[in-house]
């Protein structure tokens, strides 16, 4: 498995190298929306997994790749196909990429962030965002499908605790599906909770990519710009995830290793496979040749056919 990919256009953080730190599908919750399908092992408990040296040893060497192939990273950020504060080395981990001198980003769920030792671990970063799609119980579970054992009044502490002492950046990230959070009244209780947590910027994200339950969409704009506005209305530092953050992923000089290692976490839309294909110089032969052998899948969303990893031939 492949722990280091991209750099990706990230509209957030610029050029990101991804790091991909937990094997597939780890993950505390099975989010109806995940791009990366429905979770296969969910699970609570931090354990190890890959070692800070590996983690250290292929970030380093994807980052002199794409370095030598003329691109460039600006952060190193850790988004797995799970959780990443799953990993019980995470605070080592990002210790051992500092010498590389890139700003170091976590996207988490937050779902552990109760957890003493996952605070700890987050404080590390340099820029964290924690998920928050609803702080009603029966919209989260209907949304985020969380580990039985998970309580959400412990995770909305847990954030409160950790926006007190974190040094660096923090955000937060909720996906708006339409007609389950995005009513006026559940996201002004979302909004007033961030805004008091001490979250001053928000970011309002839309499905766009296949997710694991069929029938989850976006909501219109007229409800997407009505959430913007009002979470401006609440002090917050809004911003819209809506827009299509662009094809132009790096490249390393190996195609085949780069479409895999992207695809595993970020399905990659039809036109940036192609664009990616011919910065490679490669052709689309070799795509064809992926999804016959079946570690490529293609499935269309929302009018767009985007190329998934198989990340097991039984799911074929």
């Amino acid at each position: 498995m492949e722990i280091a990919f991209g750099p990706v256009p990230s509209r957030r953080l610029g050029r990101s190298l991804g790091i991909n730190n937990i094997p597939p599908k780890h993950c505390s919750y099975s989010c109806v929306y995940c791009q990366v399908g429905s979770t296969a092992a969910q699970e609570i408990a931090p354990r190890a997994f890959y070692s800070p040296e590996t983690i250290f040893r292929q970030v380093s060497q994807r980052l002199e790749a794409v370095r030598a192939q003329g691109e460039k990273a600006d952060a190193l950020t850790f988004v797995p196909d799970g959780e990443p504060t799953l990993d019980n080395r995470l605070s080592a981990a990002i210790d051992a990429l500092r010498p590389l001198g890139l700003p170091i980003a976590v996207i988490s769920n937050a779902s552990l962030i109760w957890r003493p030792e996952v605070r700890a671990a987050l404080g590390r970063a340099d820029w964290v965002s924690v998920k928050v799609d609803s702080i009603d119980e029966a919209t989260w579970r209907r949304i985020n499908r969380p580990h039985p054992d998970l309580k959400l009044p412990d995770i909305l502490d847990g954030i409160r605790t950790f926006a007190r002492s974190f040094a660096g950046t923090l955000v937060s990230e909720t996906m708006l599906l339409d007609g389950v959070n995005d009513g006026l009244a559940e996201l002004t209780k979302l909004a007033c909770f961030l805004r008091d947590a001490g979250i001053p910027r928000a970011y309002l994200a839309i499905p766009h990519r296949p997710p694991a339950v069929p029938d989850v969409r976006a909501p219109n704009e007229a409800k997407v710009t009505r959430a913007h506005q009002m979470f401006c209305e609440q002090g917050l530092e809004a911003e819209l995830l809506t827009a299509y953050e662009g094809d132009t992923f790096a490249i390393s000089g190996d195609l085949r290793r780069d479409i895999l290692a992207i695809a595993a976490v970020h399905p990659l839309r039809e036109s940036a496979l192609r664009a990616l294909v011919n910065k490679s110089g490669g052709e689309m032969a070799l795509v064809e040749a992926l999804v016959a052998a079946g570690d490529l899948k293609p499935v269309e969303y929302s009018n767009e056919i985007f190329y998934v990893r198989r990340l097991t031939r039984s799911s074929r």
